[in-house]
């Protein structure tokens, strides 16, 4: 190597990282170097019992072979010597050889000794608490390096399909530090391309001989992101939001271990509540995000990220796709009728993003009405345009303005659609009654008809207009939605996306891409047919993030069926009461054991039992008593309203989950911060 040329890469940490053991672990725990705990806590003798044991084994087994040694338990103890030596060797001339034997059988003794007052004593449990071993912090022993049919980086599963030039090819960029995480990731999702038949080996083969770690590219080109700011692990699919609080409350295996989540875990749909500053966007939206957009540039994600502008949901970079809603530098448009051609599914969507929130929100309601009458313009005005009207031009039909109205049936009667004005003459008729839901829609649709709004939601072609049918394929989106002026608008907006995203995810024909909705702030946005919606991504392969100050913003009839919707429920530090009330009784109760223990003082009347209770305080540090403990069963809540107002630290959270295979992990008290 030349002087003053940079140095050459080098794999190590790549293949260090790559070779890391992942034990399988409960669900929630980061399993990057995991060490698996047992089940229950094991029990911890007080520090001053443990040496006052010890002192005393000691000075017994002292006592014991003082006695031995000058006779005063007579010489049975010798017995072995003599039945099992011979005359000669105990009482020959040879005085080096008889001192040998019995020195030899002295020390004998005084190892069992020794063995028994040990055992009885603990002093394996001093030594390990108090010795050297103690003094220095525990460092994880290097694991053996594994077998080269073991071993992740030489790609033992294309050696065994017969791909040997491509796993040399990428094993050689592996060492040579020319791969990253995302390389690995994004490779290893194209081969199980290859095993499920979307594509064929031969062309996996040369495309990896030809680029080698860069081979199989994202869209975009990137293969990285522009910064991150948690840690992820692409081989499983985590990124570690936490650890898991040292606390009593915690089962025992999961106490000091990362918390993390994945796609696994997200697939339930997560729900965050929290006062605002509790980090509901820092802590938890944005290392999602980030860690979705690494999915996706691995080939194994969709992720869209919904949120006010300069909420701090990642830099512009690291999206393929950001509508600035209400910008005017804006480079992509958001498509009102989420590219659908199908009026009744424009009609459905769009009803639910204006008036979904003023749907009665019992289960079982509906907005059919909304869907009705938007169902009734939409269709007619495509059939005339070929597209469907824009905000301005959808206002005044709702308004029922003569011109729009005469100038569509005109149309409808020109081009040969004279079986659509049934549709016109219905939409008139219910204009003239009372309370037509088409004065609400039109009111409703007037806030997106602004001045700021006026380049966005065109359908006439001239724009780049979003739609979340490209969930297909693994696309980064970040959404800006306008808050300042337009609090109403960004309400709307925020539950068209989710209409959209629900009804887009659930009817994709490849569901191996996980797709997922990040949503800073629902509020306002949780109607029943968003819950319903909810309810389906599960099976879609696809998940639903939503954050919320306070359950208030929800409707009371819908705040239990949301909390049964979203298997994964984190309440943050600041919770008000009633909101912890919520919580606590959709995680219900268990059984614990209780221990009722009453102590009676001892009182000594003799000076030896005054003698032997001052030993004993001496010893334990406590005064002798007499205890009874009286053990039950009860069932109490998990987490109450009140512990987890007021019992959850600044900088925590309180965080249930469930996979998608339905394993759960019981409420944990977690530091966000750790």
């Amino acid at each position: 190597m030349p002087p003053g040329a940079p140095p050459k890469p080098d794999g190590s940490v790549f293949l260090a990282w790559l070779r890391t053991p992942r034990p399988e672990a409960p669900p929630g725990v980061w399993r990057f170097g995991h060490r698996p705990r047992p089940e229950q806590e094991p029990e911890q003798i007080p520090s001053r019992q443990l040496l006052s044991g010890a002192l005393i084994a000691f000075l017994v087994g002292w006592l014991v072979w003082s006695l031995l040694w000058n006779g005063y338990l007579g010489a049975w103890w010798v017995l072995p010597l003599e039945l099992f030596t011979p005359d000669s060797w105990r009482q020959g001339n040879d005085a080096v050889g008889n001192a040998i034997l019995w020195y030899s059988y002295y020390t004998v003794i005084a190892l069992a000794i020794l063995f028994v007052v040990g055992r009885l004593g603990r002093w394996g449990e001093v030594w390990r608490r108090y010795g050297p071993g103690a003094w220095r912090p525990a460092t994880p022993a290097a694991a053996p390096p594994p077998a080269p049919e073991q071993d992740p980086a030489e790609w033992p599963r294309l050696r065994q399909a017969g791909a040997h030039e491509a796993a040399e090819r990428l094993a050689g960029e592996a060492r040579a530090g020319l791969m990253r995480d995302v390389d690995h990731a994004r490779i290893s999702r194209a081969w199980q391309g290859v095993r499920s038949g979307r594509h064929s080996l031969a062309g996996f083969t040369g495309a990896v001989l030809k680029d080698g770690a860069a081979a199989c590219p994202h869209p975009s080109g990137e293969r990285d992101l522009p910064a991150r700011h948690a840690r992820h692990d692409l081989l499983t699919g985590q990124v570690r939001l936490g650890t898991t609080a040292d606390d009593p409350r915690n089962p025992y295996h999961y106490r000091g271990a990362g918390l993390a989540l994945g796609p696994d875990l997200l697939g339930t749909s997560l729900l965050a509540v929290g006062p605002a500053g509790s980090g509901k966007t820092g802590a938890v939206v944005r290392p999602l995000a980030e860690s979705l957009c690494l999915h996706a540039l691995a080939g194994r994600a969709s992720v869209v990220v919904v949120g006010a502008a300069g909420a701090g949901l990642g830099p512009a970079e690291a999206y393929d796709v950001v509508v600035r809603v209400g910008h005017p530098d804006s480079v992509y448009d958001l498509d009102l009728y989420g590219g659908t051609t199908d009026p009744d599914e424009a009609a459905a969507i769009l009803a639910e993003a204006l008036v979904g929130d003023l749907a009665d929100p019992h289960p079982g309601s509906d907005s059919r009405r909304s869907t009705t009458v938007l169902a009734q313009l939409l269709g007619p005005f495509r059939a005339v345009h070929d597209r469907f009207p824009s905000v301005p031009e959808l206002r005044q039909l709702l308004d029922g303005a003569p011109g729009p109205l005469a100038a569509l049936r005109k149309g409808l009667t020109d081009t040969g659609h004279a079986s659509l004005l049934r549709e016109l003459d219905a939409r008139e008729r219910q204009m003239a009654h009372p309370g037509d839901v088409g004065t609400v829609l039109a009111d409703r649709i007037a806030l997106l008809d602004r001045p700021a709004f006026a380049p966005f939601f065109d359908t006439s072609g001239q724009s780049r207009p979003f739609s979340l049918k490209a969930l297909d394929h693994p696309v980064r989106v970040r959404i800006d939605l306008p808050q300042r002026g337009h609090a109403d608008a960004s309400r709307i907006l925020a539950r068209l996306v989710l209409a959209q995203f629900t009804a887009s995810v659930t009817v994709r024909e490849d569901r191996s891409l996980f797709a997922c909705l990040l949503l800073d702030d629902a509020s306002g946005v949780v109607t029943p047919e968003a819950v319903r919606g909810i309810q389906r991504l599960r099976s879609a392969n696809a998940g639903a993030v939503l954050t919320l100050r306070t359950l208030d913003d929800v409707p009371r009839p819908l705040r239990g069926p949301l909390l049964g919707a979203t298997g994964c429920r984190m309440a943050l530090s600041g919770l008000t009461p009633w909101d912890g009330q919520d919580f606590a009784e959709v995680w219900g109760k268990e059984w614990t054991e209780t221990r009722d223990v009453t102590d009676r003082q001892i009182i000594a009347e003799t000076p030896a039992g005054k003698a032997v209770h001052m030993l004993r305080r001496v010893i334990t540090g406590q005064a002798p008593t007499a205890r009874a403990v009286t053990v039950r069963q009860v069932e109490r809540e998990r987490w109450s309203a009140s512990e987890l107002a007021h019992g959850v630290p600044p900088g925590h959270a309180v965080l249930s989950l469930t996979t998608v295979e339905g394993e759960h992990a019981p409420p944990l008290l977690v530091d966000l911060r750790g």
